[in-house]
């Protein structure tokens, strides 16, 4: 016995010392390193990751380089990019580039190629990869190769995983004629696909079914357009996921899926159009650990059949439109570690049952209509709880002054819940709290001393907006990656920033002191603030000329402050600025030409100011603008042509100025106001895109009174050019603006019709052309407009019958009012025979039979001459004495108004002595 062992002991020594003294004395294989060689010199590598890939070097050795331990042949090359999970590093500088060799082909035991997130500029997969038949591991994700995913890839007949896809630097789409070719991949456990295009591919799942080792089947956004519904039956033997999110799947769910209920563990079809109720048959797939139907359109209730799927660990169907009460029975699922029913149409109390999962760790319900009280006793059990979203205007969260939660959330959401009056002050005992939103949740009073260092920790979000919270902020210090402090009673100077901060919302507070002190603080590093907003509070001074600072700006309010002073050259500093709020300030000077650099601008708002001058010429290079309101400043001269650049307009407000002239007539260049509808993608620089939270508004004059668009504001369409000195004819071009919603044109001194076809011009809610000289009669087209809800055409010289319509005859009087000869509904005036329109033939006569007298020349009748000249006329020739008629009313009413504008100054003055 003795003798076996010993034996044994030798034999196992030197069975364990052989690959290691292999290992020792082991070199690779000279062919495949001059290959590898080869391979190098056709990559771009910016931060030298193949520094150590050297001729003097062991290319086993190498840095993503493997080799068998025994024979010492290249088997593996692991080249993807680093940096991809360090958020802190550019991935793009440490990207590979360029071209993958055809060298590869040397390496004749190469197994595993990895490739991963590196910049090959839309270059084509080779299609010699599909020889290397050698492959089990293929991941060319995240990329940047782009064009015809080349079919030969499906020689590979030993590969056990395939990644494809993915935006990666560049965004070229990876596409297919047909999958015929992955049927050949007869040892495939692992298909990825990101962003491929399949859409010319209808078959997917009958193909993709026919691998009988598949076990993961992923195809995020492929543009698939169905799962074969018809489809009865499938043979997906082995698989284990199925993840086919953000598809265009507009059907049910198909009955084939119901086939895998023995092996499925993970089902996700997020992010589909799905449509229909949930089947009760989907509680039969019992090994079942994750389950996400959201983002889609299932209606109905929750089905009960859910409390059969008794290993869930995360069920998400929130952004559907599921009503009814939160199922009881969820309660059951004693695994379930996240549960996401937010944003659908659940009513009802939360029943207890949840309140007692032990195993809970993510919460998210909010955003439905549940009602009720949650209360410390609720919570006690949660004691593995990480995320928590309850918000809905209809809760109410009570809990003692000095509770102390079991848990520590690092997600929490209790957005428009009771959560006041007072501060949550057992939110101090949440240390790894990094997301926190309980705005608009009826908090009054002081901040808590405590709040601002605590809240320091978090790295990503603080949400404390619209609320009453007050306090002096000078001297706080602020560290998070979004901050909105919006809407509360917060006073004293702006805090300081940290370097880290990329959103600050501090709009509509009491902040006061020089807006300098702020943007001239010292930061302890580069600044990466990308969204501003210090709209609506008392700042003052001038803007400096610190901008250098802030290169990172894409979003900018300053509205509605005390700044004054010229607004600087040096904010061209900030090239990437997307929107930009200067609005109802006190600036003066003229608009500096550094800001034709903006050529990302999407929206300007220098409106309510003192800048005066032309409008520069150069406005017409800021081709990317949506919206530009220059009204109520100092602005003279005439509209630049070059305006008609701006072919992205929506809205375009140059009112109450002292511009004069013609009215442009290529305004119908203004693309986006021909349009009935557009792509919501035009208008990225409404919104800022790091954040729902967050999107542009503008206050604007349209129905006759100012109103505020926000969340809409990419679906408005106006021009407003009222209040100004313009003058000639209103051009017919303007007719072409099919998609033009609100139109002012008041207060100016345009002459002759209104359009005859501004019938045209169907998506009018609002038409303001009072206070012109216009004149003639209403055009019949204009009972077209059925959508119009605001006309006002008064104080002008048009005659005739108001058209009869239901739509203008549903205005008041005062929509008409100052027209002296027109008649007919609303006004009380009624027309008669001698207020119908003259036809051609009448013109013609009677200014035929004014001629003659007009070359009569005498001494002796110059009296009669001159009598008749004028008087005369106006007898026989009636648009001539409707003109003059509406003339003494105008100039009558402006009498008045003067005289009785004095008067009230006068009397003013009296009561102030």
């Amino acid at each position: 016995m003795m003798v076996f062992l010993l034996f044994w002991f030798l034999f196992s020594t030197i069975s364990s010392t052989l690959p290691t003294q292999a290992n020792t004395f082991l070199t690779c294989n000279e062919t495949e390193k001059h290959a590898l060689l080869i391979f190098k010199r056709a990559l771009y590598d910016p931060r030298n990751r193949l520094s150590s890939w050297s001729a003097h070097e062991d290319c086993c050795e190498w840095n993503g380089v493997r080799c068998h331990n025994i024979t010492g042949r290249v088997i593996e090359l692991l080249l993807g990019n680093p940096c991809i999970w360090d958020s802190e590093i550019s991935c793009h500088e440490f990207a590979l580039g360029g071209k993958v060799s055809l060298a590869l082909l040397q390496l004749e035991f190469l197994n595993y190629l990895e490739l991963s997130y590196n910049e090959f500029g839309g270059a084509p997969i080779p299609s010699f990869l599909g020889s290397i038949r050698s492959l089990t591991y293929l991941d060319l994700s995240f990329a940047s190769f782009g064009g015809l995913i080349p079919p030969q890839l499906g020689n590979l007949s030993n590969l056990h995983y395939l990644i494809l896809g993915g935006t990666g630097y560049y965004t070229p789409s990876l596409y297919v004629e047909n999958l015929h070719w992955i049927s050949h991949l007869s040892s495939l456990e692992y298909l990825v696909m990101y962003h491929v295009d399949l859409h010319k591919e209808v078959h997917w799942v009958e193909l993709t079914s026919m691998l009988s080792s598949l076990s993961d089947l992923v195809l995020y956004d492929c543009n698939l357009d169905n799962m074969s519904p018809s489809l009865k039956y499938v043979n997906f033997t082995s698989l284990i996921d199925l993840s086919v999110s953000w598809n265009h799947f507009i059907h049910e769910i198909p009955n084939w899926l119901f086939n895998l209920n023995t092996s499925l563990l993970i089902l996700n079809l997020m992010g589909n159009q799905l449509i229909g109720q949930i089947p009760v048959s989907l509680g039969q797939f019992k090994h079942l650990e994750s389950l996400s139907l959201a983002h889609n359109s299932f209606t109905g209730q929750i089905p009960e059949c859910f409390e059969q799927l008794k290993h869930l660990e995360s069920l998400s169907l929130e952004l559907n439109s599921f009503d009814g009460p939160i199922p009881s029975s969820l309660g059951n699922l004693s695994s379930l570690a996240s549960l996401n029913l937010f944003g659908n149409r659940l009513h009802g109390t939360i029943p207890c049952s949840l309140w007692l999962l032990p195993n809970l760790v993510e919460l998210y319900i909010g955003n439905n209509s549940l009602v009720g009280t949650v209360s410390e006793a609720h919570l006690q059990n949660l004691s593995k709880l990480k995320g928590l979203e309850i918000s809905s205007p209809s809760l109410i969260f009570k809990v003692k002054s000095n509770w102390v939660p079991p848990f520590q959330l690092k997600d929490l959401s209790m957005r428009s819940c009771h959560l006041g009056p007072n501060f949550p002050m057992w939110l101090q005992t949440q240390t790894s709290l990094r997301y926190l939103d309980i705005s608009n949740s009826g908090i009054i009073g002081v901040a808590p001393t405590w709040l601002w260092k605590w809240a320091s920790r978090m790295n990503v979000l603080i949400d404390l907006s619209n609320n009453q919270i007050s306090g002096n902020l000078s001297g706080v210090w602020l560290n998070n990656t979004m901050i909105y402090l919006n809407s509360n009673f917060f006073t004293g100077l702006l805090p300081a920033l940290s370097s880290n901060v990329i959103v600050l919302n501090m709009g509509n507070n009491s902040f006061s002191g020089p807006i300098s002190q702020f943007l001239c603080q010292k930061l302890n590093g580069t600044s990466k603030l990308e969204m501003l907003d210090l709209s609506n509070n008392h700042l003052s001074g001038q803007l400096p000329q610190c901008w250098n600072s802030w290169s990172s700006l894409t979003h900018l309010n300053l509205g509605n402050n005390n700044l004054s002073g010229k607004i600087p050259d040096s904010l061209s500093s900030v090239l990437s600025l997307e929107a930009l709020h200067l609005q109802n300030n006190n600036f003066s000077g003229s608009i500096p030409s550094s800001l034709r650099d903006f050529t990302s601008l999407g929206l300007l708002d220098l409106s309510g100011n003192q800048l005066l001058g032309n409008i520069p010429n150069w406005i017409g290079e800021l081709t990317s603008l949506n919206v530009l309101c220059l009204r109520s400043n100092k602005f003279t001269g005439e509209i630049p042509l070059q305006i008609c650049r701006l072919s992205s307009l929506i809205v375009l407000d140059l009112a109450n100025n002292e511009l004069f002239g013609f009215i442009p007539k290529c305004l119908n260049n203004f693309s986006l106001m021909i349009a009935i509808k557009t792509p919501d993608g035009l208008f990225a620089a409404l919104q800022y895109f790091r954040s729902e939270i967050y999107v542009e508004s503008l206050m604007l004059m349209t129905v006759g009174r100012e109103l505020e668009y926000k969340g809409i504001l990419k679906y408005v369409r106006m021009i407003d050019l009222s209040s100004n000195n313009l003058s000639g004819s209103i051009p017919t071009e303007l007719s072409q603006l099919v998609g033009l919603q609100f139109l002012n044109l008041s207060r100016n001194h345009l002459m002759g019709s209104i359009l005859e076809n501004i019938g045209r011009m169907a998506s009018l809610q609002s038409l303001d052309l009072s206070m012109n000289h216009l004149s003639g009669e209403i055009s019949q087209s204009l009972a077209d407009l059925t959508f119009l809800n605001h006309l006002n055409l008064s104080y002008n010289q048009l005659w005739g019958r108001i058209p009869l319509s239901t739509q203008l005859q549903s205005f008041d009087a005062f929509s008409y009012i100052g027209n002296a000869q027109l008649c007919g509904a609303p006004l009380t005036k009624n027309c008669t025979a001698d207020d119908e329109p003259l036809s051609k033939d009448a013109i013609e006569e009677n200014e035929g039979f004014e001629m003659p007298w007009f070359y009569i020349s005498s001494m002796g009748l110059g009296f009669i001459i001159g009598f008749w000249g004028v008087c005369g006329a106006l007898i026989f020739k009636k648009n001539w004495r409707y003109a003059y008629f509406q003339f003494v009313d105008y100039m009558r009413d402006w009498v008045y108004v003067v005289v009785a504008t004095r008067l009230n100054w006068f009397r003013d003055n009296l009561r102030s002595l």
